[in-house]
């Protein structure tokens, strides 16, 4: 407890750091025109790339479960898992690139990447 007491200044001064560097961060990188979600699933894999940019909803049969993708304001998320655990919607909203998420029991997985496309 004495070494809060302390040191309260110096956390309070850490956290205010963190949090505008990850509110910088968040702010710099959002889904938008730069991204693309790409959805692997099935077996064999097929891939589809979904537009960020355009708000909709996906209703995806993989072959074992039809997984439901939500598009709204830049970032996608699963949503309304069919699956046994429902970890996928766990992942919550995709908008960044590298943000990834992965429904196992239907073998599918959700990536932000960069756009290659002119």
């Amino acid at each position: 407890m004495k070494f809060l007491r302390d040191h309260r200044g110096d956390l309070l001064l850490t956290a205010a750091i963190l949090a505008l560097a990850g509110a910088l961060f968040a702010f710099t990188h959002t889904g938008g025109a730069g991204t693309v979600a790409v959805l692997r699933y099935g077996d064999p894999q097929q891939e589809q790339n979904i537009d960020l940019t355009k708000d909709a909803r996906y209703d995806i049969d993989t072959g074992l479960y039809t997984i439901h993708l939500e598009v709204a304001d830049g970032g996608i998320a699963f949503v309304d898992s069919p699956c046994p655990d429902h970890t996928c919607e766990g992942f919550g909203v995709l908008r960044s690139a590298g943000d990834w998420a992965a429904c196992l029991p239907a073998k599918a997985s959700l990536t932000i990447e960069e756009r290659t496309d002119p």
